[in-house]
């Protein structure tokens, strides 16, 4: 098995078919996400950096809010690329394992993530919803489901389990999607790296909200 051939294989197929995808979930998002995940498992000198890569590359492949809400999706896909890239059942086994447990799927939910690889990934993907980045990527998947922006008739509901998160996809607004699971992130991270990087996109999420309450009351 060649692993640099293979992550260079699945690049080429990443960039040719999530370059132009509109809501945050492209492939600078999984590039992005793989990047926090190497910065992790070095400053956590922990976990397999080929599956750490893998799994960071391919978690959004078929994201559950696209494809009918289907949480394995992804790593359906994953494993059929894999398997035509050359790589073993074993890394295949691993990798979907690590993909079917990144995403956040409602507060109540148990944490699925079982390998030092996946805990990782899923720190570096939950950090992407944080800062600047996470902000732009709400409200662009918003848009691209037709939620609104905020609608004060429309309160965030706490401790969802993973039934009530996606029913209320489409339901909801972008705002309360801050309150159900971005400002929930930091106290969900696994490692002691990723709290770190946490603390100031936290920080710039709360400054955001605030901002963005005066304006809507017309205080600033």
């Amino acid at each position: 098995m060649n692993k640099k051939k293979i992550l260079k294989s699945l690049e080429k197929i990443l960039k040719r078919d999530f370059l132009a995808e509109p809501t945050g979930h492209d492939y600078y998002h999984f590039d992005r996400v793989r990047n926090l995940a190497l910065r992790i498992a070095k400053e956590e000198k922990k976990g397999d950096l080929f599956l750490i890569q893998l799994g960071a590359l391919m978690h959004d492949l078929a994201d559950w809010k696209f494809h009918k809400g289907n949480f394995n999706e992804s790593s359906k896909v994953g494993a059929i690329i894999l398997r035509k890239l050359g790589a073993d059942s074993q890394t295949i086994t691993n990798v979907g394992h690590i993909v079917d447990n990144v995403s956040f799927k409602g507060e109540k939910e148990k944490n699925g993530a079982k390998t030092i690889e996946a805990k990782i990934v899923q720190d570096a993907d939950r950090l992407e919803a944080l800062g600047a980045i996470g902000i732009a990527r709400v409200m662009a998947t918003g848009s691209y489901l037709r939620t609104p922006i905020y609608d004060p008739r429309i309160k965030p509901k706490k401790n969802m389990t993973k039934a009530e998160y996606k029913k209320s996809l489409g339901k909801n607004t972008s705002i309360n999607h801050f309150y159900e699971k971005l400002l929930l992130i930091k106290n969900l991270l696994n490692t002691k790296a990723a709290k770190k990087i946490a603390a100031p996109r936290h920080a710039f999420i709360k400054i955001y909200l605030k901002q963005f309450f005066a304006e809507w009351k017309g205080q600033k």
